[in-house]
């Protein structure tokens, strides 16, 4: 069984080329990068006793990214000194973010591959990062399943989407699809959108301790994006320990 969904790939096929353009089809997601690694270097090296400022703070880590597009978190993953394998069903992604990677000079393994089938051959990692993409699976439950099953012992799962309520849709969709048309409509579909509580019992279902939850908060004034305690209402990340 797989957790891909045809339509939801061909989506991201029909945009590859513009992973990397900061003021193209993704430009939402290069807004929003620098709190979202901001929160996932801060998880990992709190967990495990890294020194978050280091050059090399990764060093020695085995990090996958699912879902990895064009390899916006899996550079920087890179770039601290882990050993990265970006893998993403699309296998335009795949081809753009290698690209990408070989100008820049960072050795990624990149390959257009499924959660599944990297279970299959036994891969096992520190860390996995699976970054807007939950929303775009087939089920939600069993992709996490299988992103447990390919993090070690004492490793995290580090999972980020957006809540189903009725402010993500007016961002989201009206917003960043329909006025500001950051991205092609129809690229999310609400009722596919997961609520925090939902999620996390996905992840304690799979076998996940939830250890941390937060919102990452866009203001249009300032258009600038901010961590967030207690305000999860639209974009969210959480963080799951596999303790056994």
């Amino acid at each position: 069984m797989t957790s891909i969904d045809p339509a939801e790939i061909a989506k991201f096929e029909a945009m590859a080329a513009e992973w990397w353009d900061p003021s193209g089809k993704f430009k939402p997601l290069h807004m929003m990068n620098p709190v979202r690694l901001d929160y996932i270097i801060t998880q990992i090296c709190a967990e495990f006793d890294r020194d978050r400022n280091g050059l090399r703070a990764l060093e020695g880590l085995r990090i996958l990214d699912i879902g990895c597009g064009g390899g916006l978190v899996s550079e920087p993953m890179a770039r601290l000194g882990a050993d990265v394998v970006g893998a993403d069903a699309a296998e335009g992604n795949i081809a753009v973010a290698q690209v990408h990677a070989d100008q820049q000079e960072l050795a990624i393994d990149y390959r257009a591959t499924t959660a599944e089938s990297l279970r299959d051959d036994g891969e096992t990692f520190d860390v996995v990062l699976a970054l807007e993409i939950v929303e775009h699976v087939a089920d939600p439950a069993t992709f996490i399943e299988t992103c447990r099953d390919l993090v070690r012992p004492g490793g995290l799962v580090i999972l980020s989407t957006i809540n189903r309520t009725a402010k993500s849709f007016g961002a989201a969709i009206i917003g960043a699809e329909w006025i500001m048309r950051w991205l092609p409509k129809g690229t999310h579909d609400w009722q596919r959108f997961i609520t925090p509580d939902e999620l996390a019992q996905m992840s304690s279902g799979a076998g996940l301790a939830v250890a941390d939850a937060r919102g990452m908060v866009f203001n249009p004034i300032t258009f600038g994006w901010k961590l967030s305690d207690r305000d999860l209402s639209v974009n969210y990340i959480l963080t799951g320990r596999r303790e056994t």
